[in-house]
């Protein structure tokens, strides 16, 4: 009985691991802020590396789509402040991997 037990413990740490490691396969981070009238983002996976031609919208709080363009080589995407409002930004990095950040109007 204990041996299956053990079994059993052994066979769910291993389980959560692989469920750990397949989230963060398809994780991306990206950030953004305002320097005067420009929106500067920054885009990478976990690992570090950053997000090459990922796909970047800016909605404001409509759900209207503002801008729309691609990071460079160094994860990195600017554009002119389209409104003083809260922002929505989505960076796509294809194959699953999409996220969000809301930059506030107040930040602006």
């Amino acid at each position: 009985m204990r041996k299956h037990l053990v079994t059993l413990c052994l066979l769910s740490h291993f389980l959560l691991l692989c469920t750990t490691d397949l989230a963060l396969a398809h994780k991306v981070s990206i950030f953004a802020y305002v320097e005067g009238t420009t929106v500067f983002t920054e885009s990478y996976f976990p690992d570090g590396k950053v997000v090459e031609s990922g796909l970047i919208e800016v909605f404001d709080k409509n759900n209207t789509k503002l801008v729309e363009g691609k990071t460079d080589n160094k994860g990195l995407f600017h554009f002119p402040l389209p409104k003083k409002e809260d922002l929505t930004i989505v960076i796509n990095a294809s194959m699953g991997h999409k996220n969000s950040f809301l930059l506030k109007a107040s930040e602006m």
